[in-house]
């Protein structure tokens, strides 16, 4: 990006500031178009400001592609067993899971008795944690490939998807910790997954939330644990990232934020019509900051824009405080000696793949994947390679057959299981 681009952009957001200053006085309604600017910018999970190209095509007709998507999109409509978490302040914390078919448990019970003996223990259960502004749908493409193969948890975190909002956000305003998260992680395992292997997949913020909960739980890592994967993630120091945008544009962003976000977070019902009033601005910043790739498909794009845009923006403001502050960099020594995946698209703006590189050099035994024509959603736009890579990983923790593998639609094969 430019540097004029740049300063255009830090003038953006500078004005957002301005106009939240003003809709606190009474100008909420000036404000709004504004104001969802600034939304579509945090919402997108980039933290920052990106110049859009110009569009061409009539409103209407960008409206129309839109609900035509929404309507045929196949992606986010795959449903399991529904369960219900509470967390430690007393949240309700929404799982689904898909359990084994019974033709393929057969056959992976048959192989656990070659490799354990006479007794059957638990099955491996597969964890999915998602990211900010997301849901567990998020994992559509990997939990096509898997469903039926290996037993598998997705939940929502905390203000997110199914889940109810933070208790502790309601009732004391106070903002999100990825502690927290680790924390709620935790419980969605006591109550999803109570007795036997577990393998953890995170993406970004999931990531951390697995990071997290290894700090919290080392015991839990080294007693059930026996396969992690961070896709798209970080340890610490976000604070750095500079989301794709000069030095002047990022500490122009980082000064104004925090103070668009609060003044925002408190008039929400204007500010998500100001929001809905910037949809194709919004869109614009989704797919720059999501994916990499120019022929994303556009119901996979507009799959993602539905989740990113369904979270509200006390949510995102609730959350925003939390990136700066992780670091969980230490915990990471946990899950030395596990078979590990660090995965992320060399393209990523929000959580750098220099990130997954230092994961990886504190864990050398790890498997570490960069895909070069990638972004921050990779396991959307390069869904058969993660899947791939997940696939495997699963295979070397035991999880599943070493002779499965995936084809181009997610589904799954395997010479000891259904086709």
């Amino acid at each position: 990006m430019s540097e004029s681009n740049a300063e255009a952009v830090a003038s953006a957001v500078a004005s957002a500031t301005e106009a939240a200053t003003e809709a606190a006085a009474g100008g909420w309604r000036r404000a709004t178009g504004i104001a969802g600017v600034a939304i579509g910018v945090v919402a997108a999970g980039a933290a920052a400001g990106v110049a859009i190209e110009r569009l061409t095509v009539g409103r209407g007709m960008r409206q129309k592609a839109r609900l035509a998507l929404d309507s045929a999109g196949p992606y986010g409509g795959l449903r399991g067993n529904p369960g219900k978490a509470y967390a430690d302040d007393g949240t309700e914390l929404y799982y689904e899971v898909d359990d084994v078919e019974p033709v393929a448990e057969s056959a992976l019970t048959r192989r656990r008795r070659r490799l354990f003996g006479r007794k059957e223990p638990a099955p491996v259960t597969v964890v999915f944690s998602h990211g900010y502004c997301l849901n567990q749908d998020s994992w559509h493409f990997q939990r096509a490939a898997l469903r039926g193969v290996v037993r598998t948890v997705h939940w929502d975190q905390r203000s997110h998807g199914r889940s109810a909002r933070g208790v502790a956000q309601e009732r004391d305003g106070r903002p999100v910790t990825i502690e927290e998260l680790g924390r709620d992680l935790k419980a969605v395992i006591d109550a999803a997954v109570p007795e036997g292997p577990i393998v953890l997949v995170g993406h970004s913020m999931g990531g951390m939330t697995v990071m997290a909960l290894a700090d919290a739980f080392p015991d839990l890592v080294r007693e059930r644990v026996v396969g992690v994967a961070l896709v798209g993630t970080s340890s610490g120091r976000l604070g750095e990232v500079n989301f794709g945008l000069p030095v002047a544009g990022v500490n122009a962003v980082r000064r104004v934020l925090p103070g668009v976000l609060k003044a925002l977070g408190q008039r929400v019902e204007l500010v998500e019509k100001g929001r809905r009033a910037t949809a194709d601005l919004f869109a614009g910043i989704i797919k720059r900051y999501s994916f990499a790739t120019r022929d994303v498909d556009p119901a996979v794009a507009r799959f993602a824009e539905r989740m990113i845009e369904s979270t509200p923006i006390d949510v995102v403001a609730e959350y925003y405080p939390a990136f700066n502050d992780h670091d969980k960099t230490e915990a990471l020594a946990h899950f030395a000696g596990l078979p590990v995946l660090v995965l992320a698209g060399v393209r990523d703006l929000v959580t750098p793949s220099e990130h997954s590189e230092a994961i990886a050099g504190l864990l050398p035994d790890a498997e570490l994947v960069l895909v070069p024509d990638a972004g921050h959603l990779v396991m959307l736009e390069h869904p058969e390679l993660v899947t791939d890579r997940l696939a495997d990983l699963l295979a070397r923790a035991g999880a599943v057959p070493a002779a499965a593998t995936v084809d181009g639609y997610g589904s799954t094969s395997s010479s000891a299981g259904p086709g």
